[in-house]
């Protein structure tokens, strides 16, 4: 099946996991950031104090992931793609009219429970149980709303915060979810896809279905998660305090913000080009190149304090983030079946938002400290480098 006719054939479905990807944006890092310098000023919290606050909701996020998320072995798409997103708007209520610290939390763990959460679990849940023969391609259509919320909802915010407060942005934002986003993503998910002939007859065979239990009991599952979580670890550190790294280098918070747009492209081409890959190759066999990317990142992004820095590292982000979340996508279904997908996926999630969960919070607490931000970044990239050979050995033990 040819790529064009591929698209055209599963647009509808296609679509929904790209635009629940796109609209997990609400709930991300990035995203949520960009209000970290009027949330310190305006209720007297540090830089460590606040990361500790994020990292804690980030937590409990985590904590509660596993339980809703396996929601998708037994519910429709529709129906949990409709609770996660009022209550993402919920949360963005919550943020553009908290008055408290312990406010700050709750909208903290509801935004990245629904948006970095269920919002992008149901994503790719979905499109990796949708198709089988078209898995690598499937996901990677559904992994390009990630790298578009990048490109376009942090330069989207500091405009709105300018014109209408920080207060109002977050109002806009539960506006469009309401108005916009649920209408249009229920009407692609009220029918349900059915796989064609000539998709059943090009299946691949679905071998052993593992449960949740049988992959937690799997060694290999917890060495692969160790090293394609270290983009959500990195990457959330790194954004949650780009107010900081820019105030550090001399930057400007808007041609940072520009960056973004880099890094969706980045992760744009990075995704187009593995998903193919994927359905030729095997997630497992492209798995060791997934997080190579971002260590060189973190080298450049150490070593080189010009504002070019900026744009050089979140391209390689991106392409990085392109790899890590196509193959990943591609890799669970792939190698544990996707009957219980749900609540497989569900923790992996989990996992995924726990590294992103410890990033702020620790370096906020190093930054405290008055570690260097360099050595930080450094360690960091040298954990990637060192994961990627990791990585290695364990894509060749799911082979055996």
């Amino acid at each position: 099946m040819s790529y064009f006719v591929f698209l055209r054939e599963n647009a509808r479905w296609l679509a929904a996991s790209y635009l629940l990807s796109v609209f997990s944006g609400f709930g991300q890092t990035f995203f949520i950031s960009l209000s970290a310098g009027d949330l310190r000023a305006e209720f007297g919290l540090s830089h460590g104090e606040l990361g500790m606050l994020y990292m804690l909701a980030t937590l409990g996020s985590a904590l509660t992931l596993p339980y809703v998320g396996r929601s998708l072995d037994h519910f429709p798409v529709q129906r949990i793609a409709a609770v996660v997103m009022f209550g993402l708007a919920l949360f963005c209520l919550a943020m553009a009219n908290t008055f408290s610290v312990w406010m700050i939390a709750i909208a903290f763990y509801g935004l990245r429970l629904c948006g970095q959460g269920m919002m992008g679990h149901t994503s790719l849940t979905a499109a990796g149980r949708w198709f089988s023969a078209q898995r690598g391609r499937a996901v990677s259509i559904a992994i390009l709303g990630f790298p578009t919320a990048e490109a376009l909802f942090p330069l989207a915010f500091v405009t709105l915060s300018a014109a209408y407060g920080w207060r109002g942005a977050w109002n806009i934002s539960a506006l469009v979810l309401i108005v916009v986003a649920m209408p249009v993503l229920l009407t692609l998910l009220a029918k349900d896809r059915v796989p064609s002939a000539t998709e059943v007859a090009a299946e691949k065979t679905e071998g052993r279905q593992w449960t949740r239990g049988e992959v937690l009991r799997d060694p290999r599952f917890w060495l692969v998660s160790l090293g394609v979580n270290a983009p959500a670890f990195i990457g959330t550190a790194i954004f949650f305090h780009q107010v900081y790294l820019v105030e550090l280098r001399g930057w400007s918070l808007e041609v940072f913000a520009s960056g973004f747009v880099v890094m969706a492209a980045g992760v744009v081409c990075a995704s187009l080009v593995i998903g193919p890959l994927i359905d030729r190759f095997s997630a497992r066999h492209l798995l060791p190149f997934a997080i190579l990317p971002l260590s060189l990142g973190c080298l450049v992004l150490a070593t080189y304090h010009a504002q070019f820095a900026a744009f050089v590292f979140m391209a390689l982000v991106g392409i990085s983030n392109g790899f890590n979340g196509t193959l990943v996508g591609a890799l669970w279904p792939e190698v544990y079946g996707t009957r219980y997908m749900g609540a497989i996926r569900a923790v992996a999630f989990a996992f995924m938002v726990f590294a992103s969960a410890a990033g702020p919070g620790l370096i906020g607490w190093l930054i405290d400290l008055g570690v260097s931000f360099d050595i930080q970044v450094l360690v960091m990239g040298g954990y990637c480098l060192l994961f990627s050979g990791v990585l290695m050995l364990t894509a060749r033990a799911y082979r055996a």
